[in-house]
């Protein structure tokens, strides 16, 4: 089977390759009959989804033999490009509804608004609230790195291949956070800056009902907007409902393509980073008990969103779901919804740009013997914080939040000494991802709390959102 058209073209030229292609389809219809036969309740078809993703991504990885280099392996190599096309296609699929979803939602919110003073209360409550768990999770990162001792008895790498981003100071980011071409905005997936020109959008909107020399175009304008908005909310129902699918071969895409060798070369990093991830997630939730939501009832009706979002390994991504969670079956208002789920995809990350930065910066200390005393945390926690805001929107983030956060405390130079643990990156941006998307949530929910329009007669019905899972 060694020729170009099956090599090259059809990437099926090993006979394991036409296996676990089988395998993958055999899979897909039990997760189609789970689903549509058997009528399994949604969160729980993706759980499975899950479980068999990993177990094939390990499948995989034994028969090759736990290569070093797994990609080098023929039906690896092919087998996960059509894994691929099912898991990364089904984010694109995702992705493509994100722009219009945000400004149609953020137009929706602005002209039904009775005031504007409500936007700009959402803007203040939004922003302290997510400044604030930002700086909780650096200083998450910073205890679980002294505890776990990451770095220590590390070697430097003398010939890293990382390179730091070229970093952009906080103010000039957050400056061209507003789009001065509407077109690039959307091209460079600019959710911050779509929301501010949705929201003047909607101002000019609003302003036409109340505008006396235009009475008689509101009504269809109005119309035209609020059917468009629930034309996006379907679209994103029908494409949210290939889930199951996606996050098995996304899954089993990572773990295959993930040489163990490289896991075990940096184990006490990732151990320690699914600790502190664990840790702030636990916070995230005594901070809804605080505001007197039931975190039990959060975990079952947001744990498919988690599962998407841990698998996907993109906040964007998953931010169609998580305004859904956030709406239908948490009751969060849409408005809320909207722009603090939108602001948190790229913006006051807790996973990328707070947990994941502090352990970095604990973890280069330790292998470069620099003193890690009051100071060095005060600044690693000051930097942290205020760098989230720094890389909102640009591609990369973890290795962005990694060059603002080594750069902020004086040792950028030693960027190269990040080379491990960005080698294996896949296998560590699943738990951030995780915890930015928590954070979107948990974040939105406390804001909608303190602006007093979360309905918590639908945040604790458990049967809320239900309707809407199932074809």
């Amino acid at each position: 089977m060694d020729n170009v058209f099956l090599k090259d073209f059809m990437m099926i030229s090993d006979f394991r390759t036409i296996i676990f292609l089988v395998v993958l389809a055999a899979l897909f219809y039990l997760i189609h009959v789970l689903y549509h036969k058997k009528h399994m309740d949604f969160s729980i078809v993706v759980l499975i989804g899950t479980g068999l993703g990993l177990v094939l991504g390990l499948v995989m990885q034994f028969v090759a033999g736990f290569p070093d280099d797994p990609m080098e392996v023929t039906f690896v190599s092919e087998a996960t490009t059509w894994y691929a096309m099912f898991g990364s296609g089904y984010l694109n699929l995702i992705r493509m509804i994100v722009v219009p979803l945000v400004m149609i939602s953020i137009l929706q919110v602005v002209i039904n608004m009775q005031q504007g003073k409500t936007m700009a209360s959402l803007v203040k409550k939004t922003i302290a609230v997510t400044m604030g768990m930002v700086a909780i999770a650096s200083v998450t990162g910073i205890v679980v790195g002294l505890l776990f001792g990451i770095g220590q008895g590390g070697t430097i790498v003398e010939e890293g291949t990382a390179t730091a981003k070229e970093i952009t100071p906080v103010a000039t980011t957050i400056q061209n956070l507003i789009p001065n071409n509407i077109v690039s905005a959307m091209v460079d997936s600019n959710i911050i800056g779509l929301v501010i020109f949705s929201a003047f959008l909607g101002l000019a909107v609003w302003w036409v009902k109340h505008d006396p020399s235009t009475e008689g175009f509101a009504k269809p304008l109005y119309d035209l907007i609020n059917a468009a908005h629930k034309a996006m909310i379907n679209m994103a129902l029908l494409i949210l409902d290939y889930m199951p699918w996606a996050v098995m071969a996304l899954l089993a895409n990572t773990i295959a393509q993930r040489g163990l060798s490289s896991i075990i070369e940096v184990g006490k990093f990732i151990i320690a980073l699914y600790v502190a991830v664990i840790i702030q997630f636990i916070i995230q939730l005594i901070l809804l008990v605080i505001n007197g939501l039931n975190p039990v009832v959060y975990l079952k009706k947001s744990f498919a969103t988690m599962l998407l979002a841990f698998t996907s390994r993109s906040s964007v991504g998953c931010l169609p779901m998580t305004i859904e969670t956030l709406t239908k079956k948490l009751g969060v208002d849409q408005g809320t919804a909207s722009f603090v789920a939108g602001f948190g995809t790229t913006a006051g990350m807790q996973g990328c740009a707070g947990v994941f930065p502090a352990l970095l910066i604990i973890y280069v200390c330790n292998i470069t013997g620099t003193p890690i005393d009051i100071t060095m945390i005060v600044m690693t926690i000051f930097v942290v914080t205020i760098g989230s805001l720094g890389i909102a929107g640009i591609p990369g983030t973890a290795t962005m939040a990694a060059s603002v956060g080594l750069s902020g405390v004086g040792m950028g130079a030693q960027f190269s000494n990040v080379s491990p643990i960005l080698a294996i990156d896949p296998i560590i941006d699943m738990a951030r991802t995780m915890l930015n998307v928590t954070g979107s949530l948990t974040n939105a929910l406390v804001v909608d709390k303190m602006m007093g329009s979360l309905d918590m007669k639908a945040y604790n019905d458990m049967n809320a959102g239900q309707v809407e899972k199932k074809n």
